[in-house]
């Protein structure tokens, strides 16, 4: 008779099979009523309405919402096409949203059929899907991305609503950075008789420096015979003016949300100080707030550490080879990925108090930080030397997160790009802020993301003569929900004032965080 560890990896086997086909959204025909009762009672499933289902992690905590984030859109688009089959797309600005590589979860997704009962289906962790009845568009004008039947780019823009320029602008001017010719509107716009929305266009695209496109699309329906006026749908003029030979629309996002997330930094951080740094004291100061750093950075990422093993490592007393519970303990060696990305950091630092630009240290020194961080874990046989290539191959979810990381092919865009502004960048806030955060909201790591976030952030500090800054664990929950208000409403403001705070803090010289025996190291 099979043990009941047996009859669970016969059950394993079987969703294996299923997610080496492609499979995200599981129905309960796609297993036997065993196997996928053993799969939900482990934790291995997780059933999201009647009869469907997404693969889950054992190890998640009740209510975790991670596997259905990480699951969302792949199972909407299965869930509409087997309901559906062609008879369904997304709304003109949930496609807009997906044509710029904007993958965060929507509390209400909207897809449009023919045959829809306008109902609202519930889904998991406050997320819904609304079918509306509506009319399709053109088959022509539909296009498919990864399972989702969305309006093609030109359709989405010319469909969209008057209100989506203002209440979505970076989304809309992403999009209308990726069109580079007038045509690719023009017909529509001329076969639709759409002379309101052709002058609302043409002003959208002389908002963003595209006056070629606009003046195209004036004069070509005017041509036609049609009488219209040029509107601009945008609150403001675009201080950003996109290249025609600029596709990638990540890269345009990341611009956008740079230049409209700066000056709220600049009003609610602390301004920099106006004093020379003393380099000697400067980086004695960097030493000393080693092990507390350590500490709270490893444990915001769940790394259960104490200051008795970061001493180990410290000193040289952690030793691998020798001893089997260091070799076997992930704990210690992230400790020791920490120390060594430390010691790099300060190396990093030391240049920008010597005058260079901060951004293009940064630039060329992460990387060292990346591997030194996970080196350890190469050589105890935990990761893979090819983990230390660099910038991810595969997608990556943020825990708890509605915000999904853009793909690796966008990552290889938008990484030189957030670099070029980090060089750019004259104001010092600035470059601590969105540093952090633009580095963390595109995530180029598979892992490591959050403590290179924060030492980039403690790299830009440096430039600004603010003081190496410490993110204490006991504020863990308010951090990362300002990095989430910023990562999925483009609301910086919570962010800015969070470090500001924590800045702030550290400029009147109020003592670091603690630890967990009560004393400041």
């Amino acid at each position: 008779m099979a043990t009941p560890s047996e009859k669970l990896g016969d059950a394993l086997e079987a969703l294996h099979e299923l997610q080496t086909s492609g499979s995200v959204a599981i129905r309960s025909a796609d297993l036997s009523r065993t196997h996928r009762e053993r799969l939900v009672q482990n934790g291995f499933l997780e059933e999201v309405i009647k009869g469907w289902y997404v693969p889950a992690r054992p190890d998640e905590t009740r209510g975790e919402s991670t596997a259905w984030y990480a699951s969302f859109w792949q199972f909407c688009a299965a869930y509409l096409n087997h309901l559906k089959g062609d008879d369904w797309c997304l709304s003109p600005e949930q496609s807009i949203a997906l044509h710029t590589e904007n993958m965060t979860v929507p509390k209400q997704l909207l897809a449009r059929a023919t045959k829809a009962r306008n109902n609202v289906t519930e889904l998991p962790h406050g997320t819904s899907l609304l079918d509306i009845r509506a009319a399709l568009p053109e088959p022509a004008q539909v296009t498919t991305k990864n399972g989702w039947r969305i309006y093609s780019l030109p359709a989405a823009l010319i469909a969209c609503s008057k209100q989506s320029f203002t209440q979505n602008p970076i989304d809309m001017r992403a999009a209308l950075s990726m069109v580079s010719d007038a045509s690719e509107v023009l017909e529509q716009l001329l076969e639709g008789g759409h002379s309101s929305i052709a002058g609302r266009l043409a002003g959208a695209f002389r908002n963003i420096g595209r006056a070629q496109i606009a003046d195209d699309i004036m004069g070509t329906m005017r041509a036609a015979g049609y009488d219209l006026r040029e509107t601009d749908p945008f609150e403001q003029q675009s201080s950003l003016s996109f290249s025609r030979r600029e596709q990638s629309p990540y890269v345009n996002r990341i611009r956008l949300m740079w230049q409209d997330m700066r000056e709220t930094v600049i009003a609610h951080f602390p301004a920099s100080p106006s004093q020379t740094v003393d380099k000697t004291a400067y980086m004695q100061h960097v030493e000393d707030v080693y092990v507390t750093d350590a500490y709270h950075s490893l444990s915001i990422e769940g790394y259960r550490v104490t200051p008795e093993l970061i001493n180990r490592v410290r000193t040289g007393d952690w030793n691998p080879e020798q001893n089997a519970d260091d070799k076997e303990r992930q704990n210690a060696l992230a400790a020791r990925g920490y120390w060594q990305a430390y010691q790099a950091v300060r190396k990093s630092i030391e240049q920008i108090l010597d005058g260079h630009n901060s951004g293009e240290v940064v630039d060329n020194d992460h990387r060292v930080w990346y591997r030194e961080m996970f080196a350890p874990g190469v050589t105890a046989g935990i990761h893979k030397p090819a983990d230390l290539a660099g910038y991810r191959n595969a997608p990556v979810f943020i825990r708890r997160s509605m915000h999904t990381p853009p793909s690796r092919e966008a990552v290889r865009d938008a990484m030189p790009a957030f670099f070029e502004l980090l060089q750019a960048e004259e104001n010092a806030a600035v470059r601590v802020v969105l540093g952090h955060f633009i580095f963390v909201y595109i995530h180029p790591y598979m892992d490591g993301n959050g403590r290179t976030g924060r030492f980039l952030m403690n790299a830009m500090l440096a430039s600004g003569g603010y003081p190496w800054t410490i993110v204490p664990l006991e504020k863990r929950n308010e951090y990362m929900a300002a990095l989430e208000e910023a990562s999925t409403n483009q609301n910086i403001e919570p962010f800015t004032k969070f470090l500001g705070s924590l800045v702030q803090g550290a400029l009147e010289g109020k003592p670091e965080p603690l630890i967990p025996n009560g004393r400041a190291i």
